[in-house]
């Protein structure tokens, strides 16, 4: 990718976000520093949302930003402006350093291993600018909400249809030399309607994103599932408590490995605050899951060339064979933790759990009588013990189809047993995120309903 890529909103390029951070690294020793860090993001876009028909918001985005951090020796101080003119550099820088002064050492703070830096910057071709007019935008935006709206009489009302394009331009630089900068793009479409059936109302939704929006499904689709997903949710009911198999849809399957990702990373585990404390070597997984880290996947949502810190990012297993191979560290909880880095500092990237054979359907077959789960909600997960407990939406399955919507439950169990017992993996994958993943067959779970419940 060219240095001279603008982005489309700001103008800016990446040499002179360059610039920009090779003056505050100068900056920074000036004021007597003994290294410093440095982050700089300049981004645009725009955002139409109609409901009902009309235009209900048009919103042109511009922001910039700009991140120093400084060490004199081992105390840090931090600051941040949005004001890019030499001026407010220096007095940001200037911040920082007033802040470091009167910190306390912390011999684990400081600057990453020069030799973790990446060297090799690959192109992951994530820059791909929609040049979308507002009333282009407005046009999709309606014509998304109109299928959706359009689509069966007990469709009666609309949360509206959103239209979104993003485009930005990063910059890290450091003390040990790294300087470099990158141009991404993000965009997407999304619907949420609600539906009616005598007394029963429901409301539900879908999107779309990606970074090129060739490979974005259309407005029109967009509309109809959202549609489609909320018929289906009418006249739910509640179950009976019963321990029972329980299917994970992909969108909800990727929160189960995010906890998983919580209780491995380097804050949880200094602190002391995880379930999975000491973990490294050990059985968590059955020996079918492999779950690892793709970070240079071209165009995917989660692809970067390195991390927060400028550590090289790279292919790795995090589970193999079921069983942790290694934690998610940045440069300070791997001192912490007397180890390395592991490229990790701002979260995973592309994180993926290899699928098998089977699609949704086919593990709704595998399953015979279970629960399918499509929505959770609530904060009801432990990381210090592992407890899982969720409000829950889904639908009942019997001899492998689905039999009627459910609503008004909680699913429940420990992490570490909902992992042990993970059946099976669908090939069903959900690219749009970071997490990728396809639906998840637990073999079984407490769900919790009402009394009088099916």
């Amino acid at each position: 990718m060219s240095n001279l890529v603008k982005s489309h909103y700001t103008g800016m390029d990446l040499d002179h976000l360059q610039s920009i951070g090779n003056d505050i690294l100068i900056e920074a020793k000036r004021q007597g520093a003994d290294s410093a860090e440095t982050g700089i993001s300049v981004d645009g876009g725009l955002s139409i949302t109609a409901r009902l028909g009309d235009v209900e918001t048009i919103e042109h985005h511009r922001s910039q930003g700009v991140g120093v951090t400084v060490y004199f020796g081992r105390s840090k101080g931090s600051s941040s402006t949005t004001d890019l003119t030499p001026s407010a550099i220096v007095e940001t820088v200037k911040a920082a350093c007033w802040i470091a002064k009167f910190s306390a050492d912390d011999e684990y703070n400081g600057l990453p291993d020069k030799t973790l830096l990446v060297t090799n910057f690959p192109d992951l071709d994530l820059y791909h600018p929609w040049e979308l007019s507002a009333d282009q935008a407005i046009d999709l935006a309606i014509k998304c909400e109109n299928v959706a709206r359009e689509f069966h009489p007990d469709i009666n009302n609309s949360e509206g249809a959103s239209v979104t394009t993003h485009h930005g331009v990063q910059v890290l630089a450091n003390s040990l030399g790294f300087n470099h900068g990158y141009p991404v793009s993000r965009h997407s479409i999304s619907c949420c309607v609600l539906g009616q059936r005598g007394k029963s109302m429901q409301r539900d939704y879908w999107y779309t994103v990606a970074r090129d929006r060739t490979e974005m499904e259309t407005s029109e689709a967009v509309g109809q599932k959202a549609a489609e997903r909320t018929l289906k949710r009418l006249n739910g009911c509640s179950l009976s408590t019963r321990q029972c198999p329980v299917l994970f849809a992909p969108e909800v399957a990727a929160g189960l490995l995010g906890h998983f990702i919580g209780a491995v990373k380097g804050t949880s585990l200094y602190r002391k605050s995880s379930f999975l404390l000491d973990s490294l070597g050990k059985q968590i997984f059955p020996p079918h899951i492999h779950i690892h880290e793709q970070p240079h996947l071209k165009k995917a949502l989660g692809s970067v060339p390195y991390d927060g810190e400028g550590v090289a990012t790279k292919n790795r297993d995090i589970v193999k064979d079921g069983k942790l191979e290694s934690y998610v560290l940045s440069t300070y909880s791997a001192r912490k933790l007397s180890m390395q880095s592991t490229g990790n500092a701002g979260g995973v990237h592309n994180l993926t759990i290899d699928t098998g054979k089977l699609d949704q359907t086919d593990l709704m077959r595998q399953m015979g009588r279970g629960l399918l789960v499509t929505e959770v909600m609530g904060q009801g997960v432990n990381l210090v013990t592992g407890d899982y407990s969720r409000g829950a939406s889904g639908f009942w399955i019997e001899n492998g189809e689905i039999q009627y919507p459910v609503e008004e439950i909680t699913i429940a169990g420990n992490l570490q047993d909902i992992f042990k017992n993970i059946v099976a993996v669908g090939r069903d994958i959900d690219f749009r995120g970071n997490i990728r993943t396809g639906s998840i067959l637990v073999e079984e779970m407490t769900v919790a309903g009402s009394a009088d419940g099916g």
